[in-house]
């Protein structure tokens, strides 16, 4: 399943995934949106599948919601299964910068590992702000092709194909391909599951 920021189906995901944590969670809209820094009108056209959201907005959200940002990206009450199929791992273009992100670990399947696969445009840069995160998130940034610069708070990494870094996310990060070519990475992270 190959689809796109253009195509209905990825927003009207999110747009369903988005309500169906935030209901969970007994939010209301102002709730979210004082815990995510997103405005309720946002959220608002977000979850009716009336905008295209970017990167940066949707980590806010998750943030908000106490989840990770791929766990946005799952289907509301798909039953768990242990296999997930490369077809039926939807993709997702960020709207700002470009980048193609696919979630490749099973959706709703109980396990606290997440693995994300990313093709990052040349000269892209993304920049997630939010500092604060529930609980501890482990990740690993496992660079396949290319490189990227990750700067973590303070920290600058520059990580070529076959380098890996591991950090725990309780900082702004920003990753940045400074280079003429896409860089491909996986990201793996062992983050707080939805309730």
């Amino acid at each position: 399943m190959r689809e796109n920021d253009t195509q209905p189906g990825v927003n009207d995901r999110i747009a369903a995934r988005v309500r169906d944590l935030r209901g969970r969670r007994g939010l209301s809209l102002g709730a979210l949106a004082d815990a995510s820094g997103v405005s309720r009108s946002m959220i608002s056209l977000i979850e009716r599948g009336e905008s295209s959201p970017t990167a940066v907005v949707l980590e806010k959200l998750a943030t908000g919601l106490g989840v990770s940002l791929a766990t946005l990206f799952e289907t509301p009450a798909a039953p768990p299964h242990p296999v997930s199929r490369r077809d039926g791992q939807m993709e997702w273009r960020d709207p700002a910068s470009g980048y193609l992100r696919r979630n490749v670990s099973p959706g709703g399947f109980p396990s606290p590992i997440q693995i994300v696969e990313v093709i990052f445009p040349a000269g892209a840069r993304v920049s997630y702000e939010t500092a604060a995160r529930p609980g501890i998130t482990h990740q690993q940034i496992w660079v396949l092709q290319g490189m990227v610069e990750v700067l973590l708070g303070e920290e600058r990494f520059e990580l070529r194909a076959g380098d890996c870094l591991a950090m725990v996310l309780d900082r702004p990060i920003t990753y940045h391909n400074p280079t003429p070519r896409p860089a491909r990475y996986c990201v793996v992270m062992v983050a707080p599951r939805p309730a």
